[in-house]
């Protein structure tokens, strides 16, 4: 039972991971939080950290990778639609880094968790 109740905090944490990523993806430039680290830097953290998270909650790294990826794209080329931002192909292609390196820790991670000890005949 503990598990499931883990579960369902790391996926609400994750979620809220995402509500702010994209959040901070489409503000005004003068609004968005930055860590003081390069912005491709900060959108492969942020995306690995995210994509790791939700890969633990939900034991599907491939739909949690495809779907982050996607956002990842959609997000940077959206930014093409605001008055003081525009979209960059090498800032997409960190955050999907970012993805990727996330969904394939987190899917090795699950795989080496100790597993049950089947019961003695």
């Amino acid at each position: 039972m503990a598990s499931v109740s883990a579960s369902r905090w790391i996926l609400f944490l994750g979620a809220a991971m995402v509500v702010a990523i994209v959040v901070d993806s489409l503000v005004p430039a003068a609004w968005q939080v930055r860590t003081g680290l390069h912005w491709l830097i900060e959108h492969f953290l942020a995306y690995f950290a995210v994509t790791f998270l939700l890969c633990l909650a939900w034991h599907r790294p491939v739909v949690v990778a495809g779907l982050l990826a996607g956002l990842a794209a959609l997000l940077e080329a959206s930014q093409g639609l605001t008055s003081d931002r525009v979209p960059d192909l090498a800032t997409a292609f960190c955050g999907a880094a970012g993805v990727v390196v996330g969904a394939l820790l987190a899917d090795l991670a699950v795989g080496v968790r100790p597993l049950a000890r089947p019961e003695k005949m």
